[in-house]
């Protein structure tokens, strides 16, 4: 007898239907499965096998086939182990085919018959309610949550033990019900911008990223702050709409990354590799398995690069692309994947290698101190908006009890502005070349300063429209929604120092 259970697999951060055909007939008892499966998909036969055993069911002694469909796709993962285990129920006609019609299954199986999670489960839902004939899935109890962001208007079915799924499926007992967490405020806990003393013209820069969307690089000397500033970022930042939640809890899923309770990541992420990292495990891909790295990890919310100079060159040129198109796209010989990677960049970098040392006391040569900034390029340099010099800060400052803008002050401020960016159609550090004109008209004066500085050369084509970007979002913080004047853009201007010069504020 034959039976087909749906399934899904995972590439990058997207679900891939997999049909589970299981044919069981006569012929030397034996097991083969086909389809082009990977070593983790030919081991499934053992954990079922012994599941099955488990659950007080004997395993048929029987000539057993098993095809993964479509043959040509390469499949990899271990959430076939369910769907095969019902398969190969109803095609040794231990289960009723009508039980199973509608009805598609995701989970891994322990030896004692449990239900496991997987990573992608949402994702893998999402793919398969695709399928306006797919009535319900079966998930394990504990990716519930997690499968309910991608379900539609599908049934989801939380399972914790294979016995509990055949007894539902038997009609001799009622589907397990498990309580959904409800959503509470935000988990993160968040370090507040009011711990930050001083540092006036970085504050004002942290908040015109965060408006605006803009890139931000951070330079100077190690203790002036640097790593606190951009920790405090994303809590600037306002929470996921509803379709960016749903991209973000698709990539976490897909990477394994814990989900808050209620399944929808509704807060922006913060993430930060260490300069350690690897290309694939910043902006994603691998040899079988293509996963999401950091920079998709960051959608919607935070990257933070730690020590800028000190990624491998590589690893920094390998997000040039990503930065521009905000995605990732990832070929390999029989794979392609496309991954959301639309994050916040910001980076911090010491201004020579030894740091600075004390004021004055820097240690390093001027042929060290080039190579060292040699390894951040140009084009890299190109696409942070905003680029400053954060010096120490004064005593007065480090022992004053006045606290700054809170982190809450400051983000209703953006909020505001992200909300008309949202009428535009743009956010701010978006917005196409050729609406600039509309969007951030210039006045005369601006448009001198702008011309100035391109005869100069300090800007680029590139540069000019970003500097015009960042403009806009500090005349909307201004409350001045208008033409874009000469204060809004020398500001911008200043915001867009060339690296050379942040180095040489900073050390």
């Amino acid at each position: 007898m034959l039976a087909a259970i749906p399934t899904a697999g995972l590439l990058g951060t997207t679900g891939q239907r997999i049909d589970v055909e299981v044919h069981v007939g006569p012929g030397l008892p034996g097991f083969s499965i086909v389809g082009l499966p990977d070593e983790a998909c030919r081991e499934s036969r053992d954990r079922v096998r012994a599941a099955l055993l488990s659950t007080g069911i004997a395993w048929p002694n029987r000539r057993i086939t098993v095809n993964l469909a479509p043959s040509g796709i390469r499949k990899t993962g271990i959430g076939i182990d369910v769907p095969l285990a019902v398969g190969l129920l109803v095609a040794a006609e231990e289960l009723p085919v009508e039980a199973v019609r509608g009805m598609a299954c995701i989970g891994e199986l322990g030896l004692d018959g449990s239900l496991r999670a997987i990573p992608g489960v949402a994702p893998m839902v999402a793919e398969l309610t695709r399928d306006d004939r797919l009535e319900s899935v079966v998930v394990p109890a504990s990716s519930a949550a997690e499968a309910r962001v991608g379900a539609g208007a599908a049934l989801i079915r939380p399972v914790t033990h294979l016995r509990e799924l055949i007894e539902a499926l038997r009609g001799e007992a009622p589907w397990p019900l498990v309580d959904e967490p409800k959503p509470g405020g935000d988990p993160r806990h968040l370090p507040d911008l009011a711990d930050v003393r001083g540092q006036p013209w970085a504050r004002q820069a942290l908040e015109v990223a965060a408006a605006g969307g803009h890139h931000l690089l951070l330079s100077g000397p190690p203790g002036a702050g640097k790593t606190m500033l951009a920790e405090r970022l994303a809590g600037l930042l306002p929470p996921l709409d509803d379709r960016r939640a749903i991209e973000a809890t698709m990539i976490h899923s897909a990477a394994g990354v814990a989900l808050p309770p209620g399944g929808l990541v509704r807060y922006p992420p913060f993430r930060a590799p260490h300069h350690t990292s690897t290309a694939v495990a910043i902006v994603g891909g691998g040899t079988q398995n293509l996963r999401p790295g950091e920079l998709s990890l960051a959608h919607g919310g935070v990257l933070f690069l730690d020590e800028l100079g000190e990624f491998s060159t590589p690893v920094i040129d390998a997000l040039r692309q990503p930065l521009e198109d905000l995605e990732v796209r990832v070929s390999r010989a029989r794979s392609c994947a496309v991954m959301p990677a639309d994050a916040l960049v910001v980076a911090a970098t010491n201004p020579c290698p030894c740091g600075g040392g004390r004021p004055g006391d820097c240690q390093c040569s001027e042929a060290g101190k080039a190579r060292y900034l040699r390894r951040l390029s140009g084009p890299l340099l190109d696409r942070f908006d905003v680029r400053i010099a954060v010096g120490r800060t004064s005593a007065d400052d480090l022992l004053s009890v006045d606290a700054g803008e809170s982190s809450s002050v400051v983000r209703a401020r953006v909020e505001g502005v992200r909300a008309l960016a949202g009428e535009r159609g743009w956010l701010n550090a978006r917005i196409p070349p050729g609406e600039l004109d509309e969007l951030a008209p210039l006045t005369t004066p601006a448009r001198e300063i702008l011309y100035q500085e391109l005869e100069r050369g300090q800007l680029s084509g590139r540069g000019l429209h970003r500097v015009r970007r960042v403009a806009r979002t500090i005349a909307d913080l201004r409350g001045e929604f208008g033409m874009i004047d000469d204060d809004h853009v020398r500001l911008a201007v200043k915001l867009r120092v060339e690296v050379s010069a942040v180095t040489r504020l900073a050390a």
